[in-house]
């Protein structure tokens, strides 16, 4: 953990994150083990509530996955990372791996190594190597130097694509293989889209020949790819992240109204809920105070 300064503010910043965090779908710390002598102080233990699994292991399992677990699932991720984005912190890297899930496929967002507070003054330039590259957002790929909640939005677009699927959406071995695949889908964005990116990413998407959207391929995805699943899906995954959908917005989209209401109330048919840890509330998605 002390190896080197980078290190140690990284492991600072999480858990200091963690002691903060008071969200059903937001992993929290429980308790740090303190060591027992100072001179042995190298790794640190942080207790936590017990997840079984996480959502690529349920992904890649044969385990079936219904309407009600996609919306289920896409419906706390959108809501623990609400409460994210409402204390200004941004994920940076949202992916299936750092979904948690228990046996009452209650779902928790994890891993915040990445997470940073959001950088309002757009002359401070942020980390581009961020997000795991399946699951990074246009701008980044373009090398933004300033970047918003979008990116997390993005991630939860290609992870909802995954579900449908039950395969990576957008699979390159390169960034710019990756850009190249998203237009193969998205179409050539406009000048105006890529506003974000530096000139060099812009210059070589001009120079490819111009492509059309082809969206409705993710039709195809599955059965469960309805009009509204694909509807909210093409939302998500805008290319311009200015126009991209909110938190807020889409927890709002009709296709996750089934999925509110069955985690409020007794959650996917498959599960049986317990009474430890449940809390209803009038205001279904929180932010934080």
């Amino acid at each position: 953990v002390f190896q080197n300064l980078v290190s140690s503010k990284r492991v600072y910043r999480e858990i200091k994150m963690l002691c903060f965090f008071k969200h059903e779908n937001v992993l929290s710390a429980l308790d740090i083990l303190q060591p027992p002598h100072l001179d042995f102080f190298q790794e640190i233990y942080v207790t936590t509530e017990l997840m079984q699994s996480d959502l690529h292991k349920i992904i890649v399992s044969p385990q079936p996955l219904t309407s009600d677990h996609l919306k289920v699932f896409l419906y706390q991720i959108l809501r623990g990372l609400k409460y994210l984005h409402s204390s200004r912190i941004l994920h940076r890297d949202i992916k299936p791996g750092n979904l948690l899930v228990n046996s009452n496929c209650v779902l928790k967002i994890c891993d915040f190594g990445l997470a940073r507070l959001e950088e309002r003054d757009e002359q401070r330039h942020m980390t581009q190597e961020v997000v795991t590259q399946y699951y990074r957002a246009p701008e980044l790929l373009m090398g933004a130097r300033h970047y918003g909640p979008a990116v997390d939005i993005w991630s939860v677009g290609c992870i909802f694509a995954e579900l449908l699927g039950r395969r990576i959406l957008f699979q390159a071995q390169t960034p710019i293989q990756q850009l190249e695949l998203i237009t193969e889908l998205l179409g050539t964005p406009l000048l105006e889209d890529m506003k974000h990116g530096c000139e060099g990413a812009r210059a070589h998407l001009l120079r490819r020949p111009t492509k059309p959207p082809s969206l409705a391929a993710l039709y195809t995805l599955s059965p469960q790819a309805t009009h509204e699943a694909v509807h909210l899906l093409c939302q998500m995954l805008v290319f311009n992240p200015d126009k991209r959908i909110s938190c807020a917005d889409a927890l709002s989209h009709p296709y996750l109204e089934e999925g509110r209401l069955r985690y409020h109330s007794c959650m996917c048919r498959c599960c049986q809920s317990t009474p430890a840890g449940r809390c209803y509330v009038a205001d279904f998605e929180p932010v934080a105070t």
